[in-house]
């Protein structure tokens, strides 16, 4: 029943996380509206804040497969109840994105690609893996230091859906700022495009990991020996 529940909390917050965000790159791409990057900046950031806030005491709310993995390396999650997780999560962005494919526009869809990350022209394929590996250091020391310490404020939500938001509007334009792989796949699956699909695998589970050792590391494990 564990595992019903949690990948039931997961699939749901994934899903939200590629709708809404995908729908406000839709949304501001459709109506060619001003500030459309501080739009679809707080859109990811507002959906990812209160599902985090509604759903994190049944699963965590990872919501991203980088950030699950970071928890199995520094053992704060099992191996098969991850696997659920990794499972839930690219379940429902696939489904966000087919969902977004059958409910708007075909041209609208097929200009954004569901939502989906693309690389700047001006960006190499290892300045993109590095940006995307920053930015999920980012999000990844967020989570640890407000969600997974249990000496950690009561702020997740809040703290990570301002992170995403930040990362956005930092480097949305240069990577589309994924940080998430399931953000990625899901609708790169609907659309067909695959393009520098590994950029979004690559970089934030390389991100995510690093965070997690370092933050497991030196603020966890460490803290009773410093007292």
């Amino acid at each position: 029943m564990t595992y019903v529940r949690n990948f039931a909390a997961e699939f749901i917050g994934t899903f939200a996380l590629v709708f809404v965000g995908g729908g406000a790159i839709m949304s501001a791409t459709a109506t060619q509206m001003n500030g459309g990057l501080i739009a679809v900046a707080l859109a990811h950031g507002i959906i990812l804040a209160v599902m985090v806030s509604a759903l994190m005491r049944i699963s965590g709310a990872q919501f991203n497969p980088s950030i699950t993995l970071a928890l199995l390396v520094t053992r704060k999650i099992g191996g098969a109840l991850a696997g659920v997780h990794i499972a839930a999560q690219i379940a429902g962005a696939t489904v966000a994105a087919f969902a977004l494919k059958m409910l708007l526009p075909l041209s609208l869809t097929s200009a954004t690609r569901l939502g989906g990350q693309s690389v700047s022209l001006e960006v190499s394929a290892g300045q993109a893996i590095a940006l995307e590996a920053i930015a999920t250091f980012f999000l990844a020391m967020v989570i640890f230091g407000t969600a997974v310490d249990a000496k950690a404020p009561k702020v997740a939500g809040l703290a990570i859906g301002a992170t995403i938001a930040a990362d956005i509007l930092a480097f949305g334009p240069f990577t589309g700022a994924s940080m998430n792989p399931a953000r990625s796949f899901g609708p790169a699956l609907a659309s067909g495009v695959f393009e520098g699909h590994v950029i979004y695998w690559v970089g934030p589970i390389l991100g995510a990991v690093v965070a997690g050792l370092v933050y497991d590391y030196l603020y966890i494990r460490r803290e009773p020996a410093d007292r």
